[in-house]
Parts: structure tokens; C-alpha cells; sequence
């Protein structure tokens, strides 16, 4: 019997804009890296979102009150899916998904007219600028930034030579 406490995860965090397309082809090495390490590696989503993108703040503050409702990672998936009727229908869109997934439509709705979660996507942003995040997809791991905002070529081989080091501790 091993009285010792279980390892902690990994944490990735996904420096993400949810009406990005380059996070949208992310999210098959975030599949890749669940399937290979399991529940040794925690990722987690940071928001990140590009003025450039004129709903991206809102699908942020969408996909928090998802995450509140129990589908985070579903919803994002989902959103990411759609990131052109995203930009040409805007909240709708946010909606829209929510209801599709079973989540409570109405309460995503009113979550982005009442900014409940407006303080959570603000300080995702500001910590990002502040290590260093200046495009999407960005993934911090072990204290690493990579950045795959231009390419996102040999990335997940990056986080996993990362993670394992950090594993064999």
C-alpha cells in the first residue's frame, strides 16, 4: 500500500479566443495530449480575446457560464466549430450552442447582458499580456510559454517533451 499523496496534474493552460480558427485545429492536440496522458495532465482554458475579433469577449464570457454549468471544454469545442457564423451572427451563435448541448440557454443569455463573468475573462487577459501571451492558441506549461498563434508545427511535441520532464520528478 502507497500512503504517499497522489501526484498533482500537470497544468496546461490554453491561452485560447473563442472565434479563433487556429484554436479551433488546436483542439485536436489537446485531444491527443488528454488521450495520451489521462487525468496527469489538467488543461485549462485561458481566455484571450483578439480585438480583431468583435464577439470574442462575449464567447468568453459564454463559455465561463458553460464551464458553470458542467460542459466547459463541449462548449468551447462546439463554439470553435462555428467560428464563422460566430462572427456573422454574433450572440446568437453563443446561445444557440448552449441549447443544442442541453445547457440553460436563457442563463448563458443573461449571463452575457448582466457581465457576470466579465471579471474572469478581464483577468485571464491582463495575466496573459503579462507573461507574455500575444496571439492564439498560446500554451503555458511548467512555466514555458509556446507560442502557436503563427505556427503550430511540433507544439504538442513541445508539451509533451515538457510534461514528461515534469512527470519524471
Amino acid at each position: 500500500m502507497n500512503d504517499s499523496p497522489a501526484a498533482s496534474p500537470v497544468v496546461l493552460d490554453v491561452w485560447c479566443e473563442l472565434q479563433c480558427p487556429d484554436c479551433r485545429s488546436a483542439l485536436a492536440d489537446l485531444d491527443a495530449l488528454r488521450e495520451k496522458y489521462g487525468d496527469r495532465v489538467e488543461p485549462r482554458l485561458r481566455h484571450f480575446p483578439l480585438e480583431k475579433h468583435q464577439h470574442s469577449f462575449a464567447a468568453a464570457q459564454a463559455a465561463e457560464e458553460a464551464a458553470g454549468q458542467g460542459s466547459g471544454w463541449e462548449y468551447v469545442a462546439a463554439v470553435l466549430a462555428r467560428t464563422e457564423a460566430l462572427g456573422d451572427r454574433g450572440e446568437e451563435v453563443l446561445v444557440e450552442v448552449a441549447r443544442e448541448l442541453g445547457l440553460d440557454a436563457e442563463e448563458v443569455d443573461t449571463a452575457l447582458v448582466d457581465g457576470r463573468h466579465i471579471l474572469v475573462v478581464d483577468a485571464d487577459h491582463a495575466e496573459g499580456k503579462a507573461i507574455g501571451v500575444k496571439g492564439t492558441p498560446t500554451y503555458e506549461v511548467g512555466g514555458r510559454l509556446l507560442d502557436g498563434s503563427k505556427s503550430q508545427d511540433g507544439i504538442r511535441e513541445r508539451v509533451e517533451e515538457i510534461v514528461d520532464a515534469l512527470l519524471a520528478r
